[in-house]
C-alpha cells in the first residue's frame, strides 16, 4: 500500500498542478499518477476551458500522459492522487485503466462519484475496483477551489 508520506507528498504535487490550472482560468483540479515508492510518472490538471475539451479533466491528462508513459492503458501499479474527488466519467476511467487505488483531497457534493454521490470505484458490479483513501490536505485543496470561484464571482 501507499504510505501517507507518499500520498501527502503526492498531493502537493496535485496541488501545484492545480494552480497551475487556474492560472490559465480553469478549475483548479490537480491529479499526479504516483507509485509506491513515491516516484511522479504523470501529471495533469484541467483544460477544459483552454482546450475547450470537455473530457479535459485532471484525472483524464494524468490517465492519458501515464498509459503513453508505460506504453499500456492498463495503470494497474499506480495510484492517482487529485486535488477534488473524481466525477463519473473520470471514476469511470479509473476503473476502466484498472488503478488500485485513488486518493483525493476535498469532497464534491455536487459532483462526486467516488464517496459523495456515488461509490463507483467500488462497485462490485463492475470488474475492477479501487481502494478509496479520501481527505489528503482536503483543507488546502479547499481554500484552492474556494478562492478560485470567489475571484470569479468579484
Amino acid at each position: 500500500m501507499w504510505s501517507v508520506e507518499v500520498l501527502s507528498a503526492a498531493m502537493a504535487e496535485a496541488l501545484a498542478e492545480a494552480a497551475v490550472a487556474s492560472a490559465h482560468g480553469d478549475v483548479p483540479v490537480g491529479a499526479v499518477l504516483v507509485a509506491r515508492d513515491g516516484s511522479l510518472l504523470a501529471r495533469g490538471h484541467n483544460e477544459r476551458e483552454r482546450a475547450q475539451d470537455p473530457t479535459a479533466h485532471a484525472e483524464i491528462q494524468a490517465l492519458r500522459a501515464g498509459a503513453r508513459h508505460l506504453g499500456s492503458w492498463r495503470v494497474h501499479e499506480l495510484a492517482l492522487v487529485v486535488t477534488l474527488e473524481p466525477c463519473v466519467m473520470c471514476a469511470g476511467a479509473l476503473v476502466s485503466a484498472r488503478v488500485p487505488l485513488v486518493c483525493f483531497g476535498a469532497d464534491d457534493p455536487k459532483a462526486g462519484a467516488v464517496r459523495s454521490l456515488y461509490r463507483l470505484c467500488e462497485d462490485p458490479r463492475l470488474n475492477h475496483r479501487l481502494s478509496v483513501v479520501r481527505g489528503v490536505r482536503a483543507k488546502e485543496a479547499s481554500a484552492q477551489l474556494r478562492a478560485f470561484f470567489a475571484a470569479r464571482r468579484g
